[in-house]
């Protein structure tokens, strides 16, 4: 991705080198051409940067200009600088996809406020272009373990020296971290991968109901007052064979179940209810949990033989908070997602939102970005993503009001399911402005639909 570069086009010397020396004064990085011919060759589809062209120009005016760079990449924002004759023609520019247009003359502050607004839209474009790609990159496997921060890279790097090696392991992380996700990331990179991945949830069942899940009942045998049972019932663990058994949420384990399961974990042997014998179980075991086993340990609510035997080999998965650089590229995973389930297009992802997204603490982790990233594809979160609250405070008046003008547009048409009509009516804009600021704003209404 190139620098955010300002390509400021004028055939009037004098007018040229003024504005370059104003907008140079006010921070920005420009490089200046007489004429659009030589501008262009600076110009492809990573393009971070504006690009300024006055309208009236020998050889090549600034509607050309605007043409061949939109052939290029149409999101590239274009500011046309017009005179007053040039107006209608601008306005047209502006329905065909130009940033903005700035009569003649202007104020450098007027000129300044546009282009910090265009090269925040077009870093918002590239950086969702950029998320996009990364997340084809991953693929759109839903188990995959996405995040490209150290503590990410260093929970792959270990799960892909451990998997191989066919040890009970122990993921510990609090709730929504992805400790499925981590469990079966280890099976599908294990030998055991084309064998079953059986994942049975301990916290959900009465014990004499889970033991019979879990461990099986042979023929014969009663369950409680019950009458015997006419044929076998195969357990999680026998279905697990050769494979990976998953024991999530294991600290909700009754201590007489946690006994039964210590004989699995030390000799790999099942007790099939009502059996006369134990039989031989081949298997890999992953627990996980949201609490601290060693204070359980402490506590007497688990037992130290079974936690000690678990724990060899103990993956700890960070919370979101503690790896941000991740959230936005986990946000578009789940957007796209989320998106193709709805058959509907994925909403662009905005400055507000980004903020707003970086900001929260996600106490549900990764689940609930999920589920947040599912809500706004439905349009319910265009509000919430653009509280005035989030605006950054560095922004001058106009940037704000631009910025606040922008999210009422898409919270609008959000609730109006992107009927253009009745978005006018609820802000009372006639047809034309209406659609000059959706143009202005890059807001595609047919992401509301």
């Amino acid at each position: 991705m190139t620098a955010a570069t300002i390509l400021f086009i004028d055939d009037d010397d004098d007018l040229r080198a003024a504005h370059v020396q104003g907008l140079e004064l006010a921070g920005f990085t420009l490089r200046s051409f007489a004429g659009g011919h030589e501008a262009l060759k600076g110009i492809t589809p990573d393009f971070a940067g504006v690009v300024v062209t006055d309208v009236r120009m020998p050889g090549m005016d600034g509607f050309e200009v605007f043409k061949r760079i939109q052939a290029i990449d149409d999101t590239i924002p274009v500011v046309l600088m017009t005179g007053h004759g040039d107006v209608p023609m601008a306005v047209r520019a502006l329905k065909d996809g130009a940033y903005d247009f700035l009569t003649k003359p202007f104020a450098m502050d007027t000129l300044s406020a546009a282009l910090r607004r265009a090269l925040e839209a077009r870093r918002l474009i590239l950086e969702n272009r950029q998320l996009r790609a990364l997340y084809t990159a991953t693929g759109d496997d839903e188990d995959r373990l996405l995040g490209e921060s150290a503590v990410m890279q260093h929970l792959r790097q270990t799960i892909a020296q451990i998997a191989a090696a066919d040890v009970d392991i122990l993921i510990a992380g609090e709730t929504g971290v992805g400790k499925e996700r981590v469990a079966r990331t280890i099976h599908r990179q294990s030998d055991r991968r084309h064998k079953p991945f059986i994942q049975v949830n301990c916290a959900v069942m009465p014990d004499s109901i889970f033991a019979a899940e879990l461990f099986g009942v042979d023929s014969g045998a009663r369950l409680e007052a019950g009458a015997p049972l006419s044929r076998r019932s195969v357990g999680k663990i026998e279905k697990a064979q050769k494979g990976t058994l998953f024991l999530d949420d294991i600290e909700g384990l009754s201590l007489p179940l946690q006994a039964k399961l210590l004989r699995v974990v030390e000799a790999r042997e099942l007790w099939v209810l009502g059996a006369d014998e134990p039989r031989p179980v081949e298997l890999r075991i992953i627990a996980s949990s949201r609490s601290d086993l060693s204070q359980a340990v402490e506590a007497g609510a688990f037992r130290a033989d079974l936690y000690y035997r678990l724990s060899g080999v103990t993956l700890k998965v960070p919370p979101l908070r503690n790896r941000k650089d991740d959230i936005l590229l986990l946000f578009q995973h789940g957007l796209v997602a989320a998106s193709a389930r709805l058959k509907r297009p994925a909403p662009p992802l905005t400055a507000q939102l980004s903020r707003y997204l970086q900001a929260h603490d996600w106490p549900g982790n990764v689940r609930e970005l999920e589920q947040y990233a599912e809500r706004y594809a439905l349009g319910l979160e265009v509000a919430t993503a653009a509280e005035p609250d989030s605006f950054d405070g560095d922004q001058g008046l106009s940037a704000r009001v631009a910025a606040f003008e922008a999210a009422l547009l898409r919270e609008t048409l959000a609730g109006c399911q992107g009927r253009a009509a009745e978005a006018m009516k609820r802000l009372k804009l006639p047809r034309k402005t209406f659609y000059d600021k959706l143009n202005r704003y890059r807001i595609d209404i047919r992401a509301f639909r």
